[in-house]
């Protein structure tokens, strides 16, 4: 039987555009493997009426209530291969399945590239973070660090100091120019040249985050914007239209979340860039109702 579509992703955007499509009554197949992108992060904030719980925790219940359903299907397998265009697509699974449907949508999340310092990936998600507003506030100020990967790690150090006393390690990247270097000024942000050469435990649970021979500087929590990559083969095997972003390259959509490949959607961090669970659960809203209008209106 030919679902009304299939949803790639059971994260926060995939599972939030399931609930529209399932309310609406329509057909569909949610493919999921159980491993969302922030399942190194102990605890979830900043997302309304459900600050603090685990995120694993808040995706069980969705999808205890989506399997209440009884057009939804869940299946736990990879998505390895998307064959066929609008109203007849094809999804080949890696449990050796197939599926057809007319729509699909993509919401796999990313994968997040750290960059290669000793101690940086075994800490990701506890005290090596990502983003302020969802971890800032529990780090309760004091001194804190920025990693650079890129230039933009300067703009991003401003944002931080909100939260702390900040030191940005430039970590070999080009020095910001004289505009940012003033607004650095102007947010009390010290700037410590060198590669990182290591990140480690240090004293009163302090991270110790070293830049060569020297006193290694002692901060609470460092925050680095890693490079995201799309955790799907299908963006390259289908010739999608990706946009680059500070983050990296993102899928990119039109203001109903549809790729450049017709009937085909994304929606979540790879359609938007900033990793955020409230604004990956809206975006899978928004896309599941657009999806959902497309088999009605199809030149919608």
């Amino acid at each position: 039987m030919t679902e009304d579509a299939i949803i790639i992703g059971g994260g926060f955007a995939g599972l939030s555009a399931a609930m529209q499509l399932a309310r609406a009554r329509r057909r569909i197949t949610i493919l999921d493997t159980g491993e969302p992108r922030n399942r190194f992060s102990p605890h979830s904030h900043g997302f309304l009426a459900q600050d603090g719980r685990p995120g694993r925790d808040i995706l069980a219940d969705a999808r205890r209530q989506l399997a209440a359903y009884e057009t939804v299907t869940f299946r736990d397998a990879p998505a390895e291969k998307l064959e066929g265009e609008i109203d007849g697509f094809s999804i080949l699974t890696g449990d050796g399945g197939r599926i057809d449907a007319r729509r699909v949508l993509l919401a796999t999340g990313f994968e997040d590239q750290l960059p290669d310092v000793p101690g940086l990936a075994e800490r990701w998600g506890k005290t090596v973070l990502h983003c302020p507003y969802c971890h800032g506030y529990e780090v309760g100020g004091g001194p804190v660090g920025v990693l650079a990967r890129t230039a933009d790690a300067a703009r991003f150090a401003a944002l931080v100091a909100d939260w702390g006393g900040v030191t940005l390690f430039t970590n070999a990247t080009p020095e910001p120019d004289d505009a940012t270097l003033s607004l650095l000024e102007q947010r009390a942000v010290k700037l410590r040249p060198g590669r990182v050469t290591a990140i480690a435990d240090g004293p009163n649970g302090m991270l110790s985050v070293e830049t060569g021979p020297g006193i290694p500087t002692l901060v609470k929590a460092i925050f680095v914007m890693p490079e995201a990559r799309v955790r799907s083969a299908i963006p390259g095997d289908r010739g999608l239209t990706l946009k680059e972003t500070p983050v990296g390259k993102i899928i990119q959509t039109d203001e109903t979340g549809q790729t450049s490949l017709p009937g085909l959607y994304a929606a979540g961090d790879i359609a938007l860039g900033p990793g955020n669970i409230t604004l990956a659960a809206a975006d899978g809203v928004k896309t599941g109702v657009m999806l959902h209008h497309s088999l009605i209106w199809p030149t919608h």
